[in-house]
């Protein structure tokens, strides 16, 4: 039976399904119809497919459990897992987890300055400029490559084209990023751990790409993030220094953690 063609009753039932099931997390009925500020007699007939919702209690439902509306319509499974990929039903508990324990204090939101030595350059780093953000409870991460990097690989260098966006999840002793450029089909997979340092505010580690073995360039390499929040001026200053730079142009500490010298491993 199509949604078009489903019954007042046919709705009910489907109403009262998903609820029973969004209920099983609780484990009193009568704590979690005080919380939502429903009659437990009322909150049976729900739960029953006796009776329904008023929009406004309907809508004190939705928001209570982060579903929408379409919890009328269809299994409470798809709603909350529909699109998602990673928090997804079949990965949830493998890679998900990493996403939705993803803290502030481990690894804060905010602007973010970064260097690495250059793919397509050995003799030149890049200098970059990243910002974090969180987003129902998972942290996602955008940012601009250099126009310099662009213009060398033939590629329009205009923002839509510069622009990369991935995710971040948490791992036992730091965190990992998955990033692509828009309608890319290579990835970049970055693991950062963090280091000592007076404020607390940097994480080194590494940057693969997904792309085949070659003569030249490399496709792993040493990565240094600095946190800079929300300073505007520390994040201006760092949007100036955006672009390729030699290792003597580096800020020191950067320059320290990347072990410019020395082959990675």
């Amino acid at each position: 039976m199509t949604s078009q063609n489903r019954s007042p009753a046919d709705l009910r039932n489907m109403f009262g399904a998903n609820l029973r099931q969004l209920s099983r997390q609780y484990p009193s009925v009568s704590e979690l119809s005080r919380q939502l500020g429903i009659n437990r007699t009322q909150f049976n007939r729900y739960l029953s497919g006796e009776s329904f919702p008023r929009p406004d209690v309907l809508d004190r439902i939705c928001r209570f459990f982060d579903v929408d509306a379409r919890i009328l319509l269809d299994p409470v499974e798809k709603l909350s897992k529909a699109g998602q990929v990673i928090n997804g039903a079949f990965l949830a508990d493998f890679l998900g987890r990493g996403v939705q324990q993803l803290s502030q204090e481990f690894f804060p939101s905010g602007f973010y300055r970064f260097t690495r030595r250059s793919f397509i350059n050995d003799d030149k780093f890049v200098i970059g400029l990243t910002y974090v953000f969180r987003d129902a409870g998972v942290t996602y991460i955008k940012g601009f490559e250099a126009k310099e990097a662009m213009y060398s690989q033939g590629l329009p260098a205009t923002p839509a084209a510069r622009e990369f966006r991935g995710y971040v999840s948490g791992h036992e002793d730091g965190v990992a990023f998955v990033i692509a450029r828009r309608r890319a089909m290579t990835y970049s997979f970055n693991y950062l751990a963090r280091e000592a340092s007076l404020e607390n505010n940097f994480w080194s580690g590494y940057v693969a790409r997904t792309v085949r073995e070659g003569q030249t360039g490399e496709r792993v390499t040493r990565m240094v993030y600095e946190h800079l929040g929300r300073d505007t001026g520390q994040v201006l200053a760092a949007a100036r220094s955006a672009g390729f730079a030699d290792a003597a142009d580096l800020l020191p500490f950067h320059r320290r953690l990347l072990h410019a010298g020395q082959p990675f491993r």
